[in-house]
């Protein structure tokens, strides 16, 4: 599992003209299910992200999490982040996880979230959105339960 996180003063997700998902201070997730994610991978990811310390402290020191300063998250599946690059200069997508189980994952991931106390957006699955941010630092980190696991060579 990928993620794109941007720690944002306000995103929001569109779809067909109607706001689907809107935050104020938070982060944004960007986040694609690999064809061989497993449960370990959903885990990993609901443990790292409303951990990672990635908000200013009064010392102005990234050291505060999510919960700590109030924030909320807005996720977005994004399959796009499995795409492959290393030949030619079209993306495939050989390596993303088919729709419907991917929909059941981000659900899944969703619902875990949630059950940390997290106050959780989605975007909508499948559909054309328009995400809008304003990433408040910038701030922007990358997280990959693969490579954290060891299992890309990384």
């Amino acid at each position: 599992m990928k993620a794109v996180l941007q720690r944002v003063s306000r995103a929001s997700v569109t779809v067909e003209g109607e706001v689907v998902g809107r935050i104020g201070a938070g982060l944004l997730a960007l986040v694609g299910v690999h064809k061989d994610d497993t449960d370990a991978d959903l885990e990993w990811m609901v443990q790292k992200l409303p951990a990672l310390r990635i908000f200013e402290d009064a010392a102005g020191k990234m050291n505060l999490a999510l919960a700590e300063v109030g924030g909320a998250l807005l996720l977005v599946s994004q399959f796009t982040l499995c795409g492959g690059t290393r030949k030619g200069r079209r993306p495939n997508f050989l390596d993303a996880m088919a729709p419907e189980p991917a929909e059941r994952m981000i659900a899944r991931l969703v619902e875990r979230l949630r059950a940390t106390g997290l106050p959780v957006e989605t975007g909508r699955f499948r559909a054309t959105m328009e995400v809008e941010l304003v990433n408040a630092g910038p701030v922007t980190i990358l997280l990959d339960s693969r490579a954290n696991r060891g299992e890309d060579g990384a």
